[in-house]
């Protein structure tokens, strides 16, 4: 049972506990960790940028049926430092990972109505092989711009399937000794899951889309050439230089306007 922890009040001794909970089950979950004006704020600059993505030709990728990703550009309000920076994610994250890690992604999973189940999957291959336990050197970090119901495609694991291997993770999901859990969330709540564990999204059976902003991180030598990150340089060079090394990003002297969006299949 994911324990509601209040984040306000957060202690070193809750940051273990959630740790500790990461790493047993893949995934813990902060509530109310985000101001509901920041979300807000988030979701109206979201609407604007998803209406101009839809009208322009390879502004979202699409996965699958009436599901899509957006890369979320590094200008206000996205470009925040109390979000991708945020020292409760990040105490969190230099807790699980034993050496330097680097944020590798900002964007948005979004399925719209006409959704349907995916295949049950994990996002990355383990280190070795199945019979090795692999240790958490990718994390995912999720918040949604709206309310995460039983109805707009909650994000769906299966708890401590990054500990087995695959085929013995989906034997136990078939046949029901380890449930496929739906993860419901409200604006402000903060989900952090390794992306070893499997995982499915669900069908968005209501008019209105469902955002899930994903902010990935990753162990130094991860190559990661399914994702990337573009910085404006006035922004970049105005960051303290811990938050620069933090990055791995493109800098550029302006953002383009009409790159195109692509998404490669993390499936495993």
């Amino acid at each position: 049972m994911i324990q509601t922890i209040n984040s306000a009040n957060l202690t070193a001794a809750d940051l273990d506990q959630l740790t500790q909970e990461l790493n047993r089950d893949g995934i813990c979950v902060i509530r109310n960790l985000f101001d509901r004006e920041l979300i807000q704020e988030w979701a109206q600059a979201f609407e604007t940028l998803f209406q101009e993505r839809q009208n322009r030709p390879g502004g979202l990728a699409p996965r699958e049926i009436a599901r899509y990703y957006l890369t979320l550009p590094w200008v206000p309000p996205f470009a925040n430092t109390h979000v991708f920076a945020n020292p409760v994610i990040l105490g969190i994250l230099e807790r699980v990972f034993p050496q330097e890690y680097v944020m590798v992604q900002m964007g948005v999973d979004l399925p719209v109505q006409g959704s349907d189940y995916q295949e049950i999957h994990r996002d990355y291959r383990p280190l070795f092989s199945d019979q090795v336990v692999t240790p958490l050197y990718a994390l995912a970090v999720n918040f949604p711009l709206v309310e995460v119901t039983a109805e707009n495609g909650p994000f769906q694991m299966a708890r401590g399937t990054h500990l087995i291997p695959r085929d013995e993770g989906l034997e136990k999901v078939a046949s029901g000794e380890i449930p496929m859990e739906s993860f419901y969330m409200k604006p402000g709540d903060v989900m952090i899951r390794t992306p070893l564990a499997l995982h499915r999204g669900s069908p968005n059976r209501t008019s209105i889309p469902r955002p899930m902003v994903v902010m990935g991180y990753a162990m130094h030598w991860l190559h990661t050439p399914k994702v990337d990150l573009t910085l404006p340089r006035n922004y970049y060079e105005s960051l303290p230089e811990q938050l620069r090394q933090m990055l791995r990003c493109q800098v550029v002297e302006q953002l383009p306007e009409d790159k195109a969006e692509t998404y490669i299949n993390f499936k495993y």
